[in-house]
């Protein structure tokens, strides 16, 4: 399996960004992988690290030691969205395993509020942080479901809530638009070919879930 270091990946988000242009004024950039290696990309290109521990999942079904990330969020007029974004595998298998939560009032590792939990299947063995036993024994109410890119070793979704519907991971503020999450669900991502790389600035742009073909 080819892993791209976290500095490569890095790289990619900074030339999706120039491919949106100005548009990149309302462009935050959450990335996690299941490893603990988390970013957060602000509207100024400013790259903060997301830190992470295990802590039990307050979510419904939650189980008691799951890798959980901060997003950072140390303002009390910003709220994320509770809810559960299911990875949907190949056609015909409506759930992969892989489950990321976004917990709105719990309190993360660095005392912030607002928290992301992340829940890798094992099928491929215990070889992540993110590796649950099972994902959560129940799910919330406000669950959708995303297509996940790639093989079993190396992929993941992009993920960008529909700004103030209400949609996990969805932040209520002064704002007009909602994040996007680059979510690697297995090893990290490949390098995309060009016509994966224009969707995933299309998604920067608010437009919704990009996905494309990628390769080793």
């Amino acid at each position: 399996m080819v892993k791209l270091p976290i500095s490569r990946w890095r790289g990619l988000l900074a030339v999706a960004a120039l491919l949106c242009g100005s548009s990149t004024a309302n462009a935050l950039i959450i990335t996690v992988d299941e490893n603990g290696h988390g970013t957060l990309t602000s509207n100024a290109g400013v790259v903060s690290p997301l830190p992470f521990a295990f802590q039990p999942d307050p979510g419904p079904g939650g189980l008691p030691s799951v890798l959980t990330y901060s997003l950072l969020n140390f303002n009390p007029g910003i709220h994320v969205t509770s809810g559960d974004v299911v990875f949907s595998a190949e056609p015909g298998i409506a759930f992969s395993g892989d489950v990321i939560r976004f917990n709105a009032n719990e309190v993360c590792v660095d005392g912030s509020v607002g928290c992301l939990v992340f829940y890798s299947d094992n099928v491929d063995g215990f070889d992540s942080l993110a590796d649950t036993p099972s994902p959560p024994s129940a799910l919330y109410a406000n669950t959708i479901s995303i297509p996940e890119v790639g093989n079993e070793l190396n992929n993941g979704a992009i993920y960008t809530p529909v700004p103030n519907t209400g949609q996990p991971g969805d932040i209520f503020a002064t704002v007009s638009f909602a994040p996007t999450y680059i979510l690697i669900s297995d090893g990290q991502f490949p390098v995309p070919e060009p016509g994966s790389l224009a969707m995933l600035a299309v998604s920067l742009l608010g437009m919704g879930t990009a996905f494309g073909r990628f390769r080793r």
